[in-house]
């Protein structure tokens, strides 16, 4: 479900697109993926944040395929974006965002009732 980017998050830019925020993340070859935010979550203490890239239309990507960062803002509220670079640390945050899925699933399905 989530992969692991290689990416380099101190060229990571955001911008205000009215209705979403859209994340610019510029890879280890310096192409450039824009991404919107699917969540903010936490796990073990730590604040995580989930990416869905999008296509060249600025259309949500049909593969599944999404990344997941260390989540943090500085004193002034700017965010950051940290690489998980422990394997354990990353598996967990994965984990997580795969339950946090599921629930949203089954409140989905609660509410169709």
């Amino acid at each position: 479900m989530s992969e692991k980017p290689n990416t380099r998050p101190e060229q990571e830019g955001m911008e205000d697109d009215d209705s979403d925020i859209l994340v610019t993340l510029t890879l280890d070859d310096d192409s450039e993926v824009e991404c919107s935010i699917l969540t903010i979550y936490e796990c073990d203490g730590k604040d995580y944040i989930v990416l869905l890239p999008l296509d060249e239309n600025g259309e949500e990507n049909d593969e599944g395929e999404v990344f997941i960062y260390r989540y943090s803002e500085d004193g002034d509220g700017n965010p950051s974006l940290e690489n998980i670079e422990d394997e354990d640390e990353y598996e967990a945050a994965a984990e997580r965002f795969d339950e946090l899925l599921d629930e949203a699933e089954w409140d989905a399905l609660l509410e169709d009732d």
